[in-house]
């Protein structure tokens, strides 16, 4: 089997272009309350951890955690036959190092981190991290020959250091501790995720026994002088590793049995037989749940939403039922239905579902969405509808880092420098201006990805 799944790059893709899009959007009480963190409301947007809910943007980080989950075996189920655990065990940790030097450098060399009231010259600096990145994580042993390619990463680790140690940032100077949360999670994920499935490909089920374990930490880590608090607090070096980060695996593992059973279904010699309709009725019926959690959740009709699940879940779980040639969608709906009713159930636990602090009922019926939200993408790829907009979503999921990056970079400073940044700011006025701000930024981003997708140059850990 291809490593690349195309189904889940459009999803990456999509998770990754809607994290672009919920940081670009207008910024205040112009915009509805649905548009950013349940947690941090307009108009000032002040974390509120009391308030229960979720919004889009609140599923952006779990669909991502969820496809790098679903990446874990296709990744590495070719190399465990051949490869003994010691390569294993190096490439991942070389791995979580590279993550975690990533959220530390693209932090420092964001303008405003550099710089209170950015100049050219500082945008200028900004520009150049970008390209320091791409010698460091591009893959240019596909450009030129194998000791050029060293060389061209050690120059970009050289000059990324040197900027690291000697720059004198505004709000203090380089600081381990000061790094992108997001990519140190995903960091911690990939490193974790990646051991847990190694030890536990023979046995998926201990997998799961796993996540109660980690419960169990959790639950009583406040405990004065019990075992669960030193397990919660040991951390070798915080900046690298805390505890707190496990809490994912929720996400993360579920994510490694989608990757499995797309493996097997690979090898699956029989098609899918079943008519179109009930495809895409499964399809239908699987975005519906996920628009009407969002609307249920936020507004928190939390009766009309569970009966409305419960009637949705019923639906593809006798659907699913009729292809029987595809052992695929049949575990994918129920593995997804399953958590989905779980979370909903756990709701009432912990104040209602919130990202921040994030609670059960987040992780389960986050993975829940992403089980089915994965096979809707999987059909619509395998039915060839919207094949020019699945393509889009599946080059920008190919290439993960540089989207994340090119935003914040490349491309504000660019804006900042030429003055066009103003251009959309003035678009900060009202309620479809302050969308289309945010969905023309996203776009350039897309598009800058795109870009690179099509020479085929990636950066890659």
């Amino acid at each position: 089997m291809n490593n690349r799944l195309k189904s889940l790059d459009m999803f990456r893709g999509l998770s990754i272009l809607c994290m672009v899009l919920s940081g670009s959007i207008a910024f205040g009480e112009i915009m509805p309350a649905w548009m950013f963190h349940a947690q941090v409301p307009p108009p000032n947007h002040v974390f509120n951890p009391n308030l229960p809910g979720i919004t889009w943007v609140d599923l952006v980080f779990p669909f991502f955690l969820f496809s790098m989950g679903a990446a874990i075996p296709l990744a590495l189920h070719k190399k465990v036959i051949a490869v003994p655990f010691r390569k294993i065990f190096t490439q991942l940790f070389i791995r979580l190092v590279l993550l975690v030097f990533f959220a530390i450098f693209t932090f420092h060399a964001r303008a405003w981190v550099m710089e209170k009231t950015p100049s050219t010259v500082t945008h200028l600096i900004s520009i150049a991290a970008f390209a320091c990145l791409s010698l460091i994580y591009g893959n240019w042993g596909s450009f030129v020959d194998a000791k050029l390619a060293i060389a061209l990463k050690i120059i970009g680790l050289v000059l990324a250091v040197a900027f690291l140690g000697s720059y004198s940032f505004a709000y203090g100077d380089f600081s381990f501790a000061k790094s992108d949360i997001i990519i140190i999670v995903l960091a911690n994920m990939a490193f974790f995720g990646g051991l847990i499935w190694y030890f536990t490909r023979k046995q998926p089920l201990w997998r799961i026994a796993i996540l109660p374990f980690v419960m169990a930490v959790f639950l009583a880590s406040k405990e004065e002088g019990s075992i669960n608090q030193l397990i919660f607090n040991f951390s070798p070096a915080d900046w690298i590793y805390k505890f707190y980060y496990l809490k994912y695996l929720f996400i993360i593992i579920p994510g490694t049995f989608a990757g499995e059973w797309f493996i097997k279904e690979s090898k699956n010699q029989n098609s899918v037989t079943a008519p179109k309709k009930v495809l895409l009725l499964i399809v239908l019926i699987a975005i519906i749940l996920l628009f009407v959690n969002l609307w249920g959740l936020f507004t928190r009709t939390l009766e009309l939403n569970f009966l409305l699940n419960v009637l949705g879940c019923t639906c593809l779980f006798l659907l699913a039922k009729d292809v029987k040639t595809s052992e695929l969608i049949n575990r994918m709906v129920s593995a997804g239905v399953y958590l989905l009713l779980l979370g909903l159930l756990f709701e009432a636990y912990e104040g209602g579902i919130k990202k921040d602090f994030s609670t059960y009922s987040y992780y389960f019926v986050c993975a829940g969405l992403s089980f089915l939200t994965l096979l809707s993408f999987s059909l619509i790829e395998k039915l060839g509808y919207l094949k020019p907009v699945t393509d889009f979503l599946a080059a920008n999921g190919k290439n993960p880092m540089i989207a994340y990056t090119a935003g914040n970079l490349l491309l504000i400073p660019i804006l900042k420098i030429t003055a066009l940044s103003g251009v959309l700011d003035a678009m900060n006025t009202n309620v479809f201006s302050g969308f289309a701000r945010g969905l023309i930024f996203t776009g350039i981003v897309a598009l800058i990805t795109l870009l690179f997708t099509r020479i085929k140059f990636f950066w890659k850990t």
